[in-house]
């Protein structure tokens, strides 16, 4: 467990960040001209799941090694508003309305829903919350009911997103997830009881002993609940979690390629029929209105400060990332110190990568003329090959087409 007092003074990665955490003048330049979003972490869980290298805590996980600093869930809306007045003065005057919350984990849904709802009244107070914005938290199914999710929406959040991951139990198992089969459709009733408009499910697929039938099974559930989003990720083998160390020892089979691809198709296929149509490589709404405007806000580049032990920040071309463990990030801002560990500036062939690497993602794709001339060389050799799309191509951005989405990694590699 992580001692605070062994905590480097100066960051391994990154340039070290002011205790009062100021920001280079350069990147408070066009604040409010690029839409300004809020993600606030919570880092809590019951368990952790087998294949999660989120940063997540379990009650046992909470105290500092010499047993000083005690993290908890009880006064962590605290924390987390005591971040937001350091995002108020940091960004001083040129602070502007807010127009997407994100709230992640971890399971959000663990805190009671006056904290969740503090939190978000915290941010209204302080910057502001733009006509229309779009409020969401993640939800572990079986840590809400019918009542948990009213109290949600009367609270102000406007979206929710629940972990489904599969319809199988023997896929769930593997995954080590808690919740029951059919419980995340219940949820999404609930949810539209509830009021709310626009609801996610996260689906995973890939998952060793997975078949093809399972999967089917588990994007016919998901479309049966009618959700307006669904978020479809192949399952990603993360060292250091107890599903690589299965994987390591040769219990589980790692996941195939082509097996990959395969799911991804049939996931296409599904949703589409089922009038829910791509807008960013993993993800599918029925329509604009139903995208998630905060993901959209990171794939545009938009700004955003993150709230929470481990979060990380972007504003006009400075990242940052908090300290990881919720007894550091506790112990920072009770001494009035900035949470953040280390920072570094982008500089222009950052950022431009970084622009090809996300918009290349989004249905929309990236302009042409980010490209050097190696790139759009392989650019027009990605249409020859059916990669990207000629009339998109023809118009001046690169448009992934379904072939491309498969094959998006190796080809940001070929553009940039």
């Amino acid at each position: 467990m992580l001692d605070t007092e062994d905590m480097p003074s100066v960051p391994l990665d990154g340039d070290p960040v002011p205790d009062d955490g100021a920001l280079p003048a350069t990147a408070l330049d066009g604040l409010g001209d690029r839409p300004f979003g809020m993600y606030v972490h919570v880092p809590f869980c019951v368990t952790r799941c087998g294949y999660c290298d989120f940063n997540t805590y379990t009650a046992a996980e909470l105290r500092s090694r010499d047993g000083s600093v005690t993290a908890s869930r009880d006064t962590y809306a605290d924390q987390a508003i005591g971040e937001l007045d350091l995002a108020r003065r940091v960004l001083g005057e040129r602070a502007t309305p807010v127009s997407t919350v994100f709230v992640g984990g971890g399971t959000p849904t663990l805190l009671p829903v006056e904290d969740l709802g503090r939190i978000l009244a915290a941010i209204d107070t302080r910057f502001g919350l733009a006509p229309g914005v779009e409020v969401t938290t993640e939800a572990n199914p079986e840590t809400v009911d019918a009542d948990y999710l009213k109290r949600l929406r009367d609270a102000g959040f406007t979206r929710v997103s629940f972990g489904m991951q599969s319809a199988r139990p023997h896929v769930l198992q593997v995954l080590e997830r808690t919740h029951t089969p059919g419980r995340p459709q219940q949820c999404v009733d609930w949810a539209r009881e509830a009021g709310f408009d626009h609801v996610n499910l996260d689906l995973i697929y890939g998952t060793p002993g997975e078949t093809d039938a399972d999967w089917k099974e588990s994007l016919d559930a998901a479309v049966a609940a009618r959700p307006d989003h669904v978020s479809a990720y192949s399952l990603i083998v993360e060292e250091g979690t107890r599903l690589a160390a299965r994987v390591r020892r040769g219990e589980l089979t790692p996941p195939d390629d082509d097996v990959m691809a395969d799911r991804y198709l049939m996931a296409d296929e599904r949703l589409t029929a089922a009038g829910l149509h791509w807008y960013e490589v993993s993800n599918w709404a029925a329509g604009e209105n139903a995208r998630s405007a905060h993901n959209l806000l990171y794939w545009t580049g938009g700004d955003w400060w993150g709230v929470g032990p481990g979060a990380h920040s972007h504003i006009g071309g400075t990242r940052w990332w908090n300290v990881k463990h919720p007894a550091a990030y506790a112990a920072r801002l009770a001494e009035g110190r900035t949470p953040a560990q280390a920072r570094e500036v982008l500089n222009e062939d950052d950022r431009r990568f970084e622009r090809i690497l996300l918009e290349l993602r989004i249905l929309q794709g990236c302009p042409l003329d980010l490209l050097d001339d190696d790139g759009r060389a392989a650019a027009a050799r990605a249409v020859a090959e059916g990669l990207l799309a000629a009339s998109d191509h023809a118009r001046g951005r690169a448009v992934l087409t379904t072939r491309g989405r498969l094959l998006a990694d190796a080809l940001v590699r070929d553009l940039t």
